[in-house]
């Protein structure tokens, strides 16, 4: 399985440099797992038994950046491509849950593989020696398994991280987390109150999109909620309602699985229905839940901010919970209009948070609103396709336009271009340059 490890030239050259100067050399981690599985690596990292001087002094004549000598790390840059080479080493004790205090270097690969997090990110390969595999990765590799290298408690008291990896990994590569390395997860899952909130998010980021995310979000949702505690009431939330089969919380995983995986949708679709059990209300239809999006939307709010997203992700996602119930009508004219208000981007993700959203509703039900889903997505695509003029931005003039023309700078531009807009949409005005001057100029007199 190893033999389809071919690493580029730049990475062989700087191997070999190190082994001609005498030393051992290994690439490492998860470009050798990445390479295992037929994926293409993004980096690849190597490890050597030379110290962090003397890595430097093999590369005479190349660029080289000290990344962090003292923890063993130096970047060569060979060829424009830029290669992480690390000294092996033993980590000392870890007094924050996250970085050692110190390192010691030492000269035995095997020291350095047996401080790795899960043994699929412990193996080494050289062209010539081939693969070395002290801890069975290429087994777990196999049998699609994330397992912990060694002792799985010691694992994450080291680094608490290492518990949103494992769920990160097993969601992105579709795996099964070992019983014993799961038992941890579940028993340590505290440990997350010492790791930086940034560090968190870029986990869930990838772990929301990856294939088995519904499965593990199930499996660890008290992971979630140690970092998302505003989640929590939807597990087990029976919604005793005609159109939904699920408690609120496996709605809302089914929803997360059904939505292409972008962290915009997959968040939003997260998050949508965070605010039905505090609106929960009963009579003889069932239940009810009105108002929910606006308390969705704050619960959502509250939460994403707890992980300072960037601005953008932030506002989209919280625009799509709150609109995630908007009532479509099936027609071109009602679809325009949200397009004007929200722009094309925004209103397909809205569609497909509403197609992800009758997903996972009842089965009764299903069948028929994706279908009308699908057709508004298609009559959305028909309407992109062809250019069709729905917002300010893509009418023929600009305010510069206008104001050549005459109209007084200020608050009337707007006023105008928005009456242009309501003439081009409604089919009264064609969307030229020269239709649209001249209304202008009536609309002037």
């Amino acid at each position: 399985m190893h033999m389809n490890i071919s690493p580029p030239e730049q990475v062989c050259a700087a191997l070999k440099t190190l082994t001609d100067a005498g030393y051992s050399a290994y690439i490492v981690g998860g470009c050798v797992r990445d390479a295992l599985l037929g994926k293409t690596p993004h980096d690849w990292d190597c490890t050597t038994s030379a110290r962090p001087t003397e890595i430097k002094a093999c590369f005479p004549g190349f660029h080289v950046i000290e990344t962090g000598m003292q923890h063993g790390t130096v970047t060569v840059v060979i060829g424009k491509m830029p290669i992480e080479i690390t000294t092996y080493r033993i980590d000392g004790t870890y007094a924050d849950h996250r970085r050692p205090d110190s390192v010691t270097f030492t000269d035995r690969l095997e020291d350095d593989l047996s401080r790795r997090d899960f043994t699929v990110n412990a193996m080494a390969y050289h062209p010539e020696r081939g693969l070395i595999d002290c801890f069975h990765g290429q087994d777990d590799l196999d049998a699609k398994i994330i397992r912990c290298v060694g002792n799985a408690a010691a694992r994450f008291d080291e680094d608490g991280l290492r518990i949103l990896r494992a769920m990160r990994f097993a969601s992105v590569l579709d795996f099964e987390i070992a019983p014993e390395t799961a038992d941890a997860i579940h028993n340590q899952k505290e440990l997350l109150h010492a790791i930086s909130v940034e560090r968190i998010y870029a986990e869930l980021n990838k772990l929301l999109c990856g294939k088995g995310a519904e499965r593990i979000l199930t499996a660890f949702s008290d992971v979630l909620f140690t970092v998302l505690p505003e989640l929590a009431p939807m597990l087990g939330f029976d919604q005793c309602n005609p159109h939904h089969d699920y408690d609120v919380y496996t709605h809302t995983l089914k929803a997360l699985s059904a939505i292409p995986p972008e962290p915009v949708l997959r968040w939003a679709a997260l998050l949508h229905d965070t605010g039905k059990p505090h609106t929960f209300t009963e009579d003889e239809r069932g239940g009810h839940f009105y108002g929910h999006a606006a308390v969705s939307v704050e619960i959502a709010e509250r939460s994403l901010r707890s992980l300072k997203p960037d601005k953008k992700t932030l506002e989209r996602v919280l625009m799509l919970v709150d609109q995630h119930d908007y009532v479509f009508n099936g027609t071109e004219k009602q679809l325009k209009k949200v397009v004007r208000k929200l722009g094309e981007g925004a209103t397909m993700q809205l569609l497909l948070l509403h197609k992800a959203d009758v997903t996972a509703q009842a089965e009764c039900h299903r069948a028929k609103r994706i279908a009308e889903s699908d057709m508004l997505i298609a009559m959305l695509e028909k309407l992109i396709a062809e250019n069709t003029c729905m917002t300010v931005k893509q009418l023929a003039v600009r305010g510069d336009d206008l104001i050549a023309a005459g109209i007084p700078r200020g608050k009337k531009i707007g006023e105008t271009l928005e009456y242009l807009l309501d003439a081009v949409t409604e089919g009264r005005l064609e969307n030229t340059r020269e239709a649209l001057l001249a209304e202008c100029k009536l609309h002037m007199e």
